[in-house]
Formats: structure tokens, C-alpha cells, sequence
């Protein structure tokens, strides 16, 4: 296309001599002419405005060129910018949250026997751990009181350090990298739905030039692109700087589950909310002995994790989270204000490392990624160019013979 841009310009070159050479033939030559030369002033215009977007005209120091190198940081910092306002608020984080029913999911996942409660994978995790926890429970101790102590004793345990350790060994044990990857892919589907929302920003924030010469369509597909880019890099290299980012944020949250009164006692009201739901305790009411009698054996048996009584369990909890709005509506919350809770500490890490990426680069890799991602469209400015200053040229020279 750049080469077809430029020929087309150098045509109306020849265009011009032989129209001013052929002049005095016939009046029409006078059209030809002026067609000509305003086709080599809107190509050689337009081929300038693209040039500078980019790089300096034939070298020339001359001011206001260079736009896209001489203002990177400045693009880096408006994306960060842009990344922290529109999706790493906590107003946005908890209205995208708002719509979204985990704990219905969840529970409609149990109690689907094909992939829940029946599901061999999971029981493939649990079961090992599950076994140990029943085997600990003193029977002597428990035995008939557990049904009416069971609150009682999860109500005096403190959950916050224990999930501080569950998370700690977890991050030791690198069992936390399926949930980052599963983090990225949903912030890569977040994206996907709100391109839209992108472009929309993107153009009314872009400036000027940016809209006249209509990059700002092609420089917010270019985000989105280097967007899409690095979610992908998160996901193949697992030396990746975001997932370091992310580890380091799940080590935070790991030490203040251990040391941080406030957040233990954020997680003691949320248990204290669901110990105290009526459907909780209906349920584990009658589920209880069904658990403690068969799960021992059928645990360590082939295929057992989720046959009989531990499988009519998970259903069981799976129907109870599914069908009581309002034990969903607490853990859903809790989710929220979690969520939120991470946007908020740790948002401004993501997007200074996102800021951090950009401003690494060198101004020659910024200007070859936009004006790739860009691509053609950047010479068919200078095919308009050419061509509507051509058609301007007509008229005008027309007008010139009519007065």
C-alpha cells in the first residue's frame, strides 16, 4: 500500500507535465492540470501528517513531528491511567461483580452428579485430605454432640490463620498457579466484553490529530491487541513479571489472613453469618452422620470419593447454595468485597507494571507496533489525500472559469 500511495502520487507528477505541456491543445487540459497539481499537494500533504505521526519528514528536526515516539511515556502512563479508572476501580470491579451469582454457580456446579458432586476430579483432590481431616475428629469427644456442637466448635475456631496456612502451603506447594491462570483468562474475557467501552475512551480522550487522520480507531485496537498480548504472555511464560505481581499479592493476603486483626475479623463476621443461616444448619443437620460414618472407608477406596453418602452431600450442599437466594447473597458478598478489596490494594502494581512495560521500550518498537497495528489504512489517508485534493483542484479551477 505505501508503494501504490507513492506511485499514485508520483503519477499525478506526470500527470501535471503532460498537462502542462498539452495545455494550449484544448481547454480541458486546464482541468487535467489543476487536478494534478492539488493531487500532489493533498498526497504530499497527507503523506507529511502520516510521516509525522511517526517519525521526522526526511529526517528534518522539525517541531511537532515525531508524535508517537517523542510522547511515549506519556502513552504509557495514559494507558496505565486508563487501565486503573475504567477497570481496576473498586466501583467497577464491584458493579462487574454485581451481575454475577458465584455462589449459584457454584452451587449449581455440586449438584450437577456429571460434574460436581460426581466429578472423579475433584474427589481425586480431596478425598486424601478429607480422609485425614475425619480420621483427626476424636469420636469419643464428638460422637452423638456433633450434630448440635458442630456450630459451636467451627464457631470457636479462628478461620483467618487457618486459611493463612491452607494459602501459604498452597503457594509453597505451587498449587496456586491453576487459580492465576484462571484469573487471567477472566480478565481476558473482561476485556472481550468491554471492548466497546475501550474504543469509546480511547476516542474521546485521543487528541486531535489522532482523530482527524482516524488513527484513534486503529490506536485503541492496538490496546487492546497489546492487551490481549500480554494476558497471553502471562500465560505461557511462567516467569512472567504480572504473575510474580500476583503471588506476591496472594503472599499479602496470606500474611494478613495471619497477622492482620482486621481482616480476621472480617472473615469471623462472614462465618458468623453463614453458621447462623437456618438453611446451613438445616442442612448439616442431616448430613452430618452420613459424612462422618461412610466417608472414612469410601475415601480410600477406588473410585469411592463420591459414591454414596459424600456424593448425596456435595449434592445436597450444591442444591442448598443453588436454590436459597439468601446463603447466596452472603457468600456472593463476600466474594465482592474480597474482589474489590484486592482492585483496590493492588491495582495501582498492575498498572505500574503495565506502565513500567511500555516505558521499557524503546521509541522504535512503540512506533513499528502502532504503525503495524494500523497497517494499511495508514496509506489509504494518502490515497484520499491525493485523490480529494485532486477533485478540489477541479473544482476550484472550475469556479476560477465561471467568474
Amino acid at each position: 500500500m505505501r508503494i501504490i500511495a507513492t506511485s499514485l502520487l508520483a503519477a499525478m507528477g506526470g500527470v501535471y507535465l503532460l498537462a502542462r505541456h498539452f495545455l494550449p491543445v484544448h481547454p480541458v487540459m486546464g482541468y487535467v492540470l489543476a487536478f494534478a497539481e492539488a493531487g500532489m499537494v493533498g498526497g504530499m500533504a497527507d503523506w507529511f501528517a502520516v510521516t509525522a505521526l511517526f517519525r521526522r519528514p526526511l529526517g528534518l528536526p522539525i517541531p511537532h513531528t515525531a508524535i508517537i515516539p517523542e510522547n511515549k511515556d506519556r502513552i504509557a502512563d495514559t494507558m496505565a491511567t486508563f487501565l486503573r479508572e475504567y477497570f481496576l476501580t473498586p466501583q467497577v470491579v464491584a458493579r462487574r461483580l454485581a451481575g454475577m451469582n458465584l455462589a449459584g454457580a457454584a452451587g449449581t456446579w455440586l449438584a450437577d452428579p456429571g460434574t460436581g458432586g460426581g466429578s472423579s476430579r475433584l474427589g481425586t483432590g480431596a478425598a486424601e485430605l478429607g480422609a485425614q481431616l475425619l480420621e483427626s475428629l476424636d469420636p469419643e469427644r464428638l460422637g452423638v454432640q456433633v450434630r448440635g456442637g458442630l456450630v459451636r466448635q467451627l464457631g470457636k475456631l479462628d478461620v483467618a490463620p487457618l486459611l493463612g496456612q491452607l494459602l501459604t502451603a498452597a503457594i509453597a506447594d505451587r498449587r496456586h498457579l491453576p487459580v492465576i491462570d484462571g484469573l487471567v483468562r477472566w480478565a481476558g474475557l473482561t476485556i472481550e466484553d468491554n471492548e466497546d467501552l475501550i474504543r469509546k475512551l480511547v476516542h474521546d480522550r485521543a487528541n486531535s490529530v489522532l482523530r482527524w487522520t482516524g488513527l484513534d480507531e486503529r490506536l485503541a485496537s492496538s490496546v487492546i491487541d497489546g492487551l490481549y498480548k500480554l494476558l497471553a504472555e502471562v500465560m505461557v511464560d511462567p516467569d512472567h513479571p504480572l504473575r510474580s505481581k500476583i503471588e506476591e499479592g496472594l503472599a499479602t493476603l496470606a500474611d494478613r489472613l495471619l497477622n492482620d486483626p482486621e481482616m480476621g475479623a472480617q472473615v469471623e463476621r462472614l462465618k458468623a453469618e453463614i453458621l447462623a443461616n437456618p438453611a446451613v444448619a438445616e442442612w448439616w443437620q442431616g448430613v452430618w452422620e452420613r459424612i462422618r460414618l461412610g466417608l472414612i472407608k469410601r475415601l480410600r477406596e477406588p473410585g469411592g470419593a463420591f459414591d454414596g453418602q459424600f456424593a448425596d452431600a456435595l449434592a445436597e450442599l450444591g442444591a442448598t447454595l443453588r436454590d436459597d437466594p439468601a446463603l447466596q447473597a452472603q457468600i456472593n458478598r463476600f466474594a465482592r468485597r474480597t474482589l474489590v478489596g484486592v482492585a483496590s490494594r493492588y491495582g495501582d502494581q498492575i498498572v505500574r507494571l503495565v506502565s513500567e512495560t511500555v516505558r521499557r521500550w524503546d521509541a522504535q518498537t512503540v512506533t513499528d507496533r502502532i504503525e503495524g497495528a494500523v497497517g494499511r489504512d495508514l496509506q489509504f489517508i494518502r490515497i484520499n489525500g491525493t485523490l480529494v485534493g485532486g477533485l478540489v483542484g477541479v473544482a476550484i479551477h472550475a469556479i476560477d472559469q465561471l467568474l
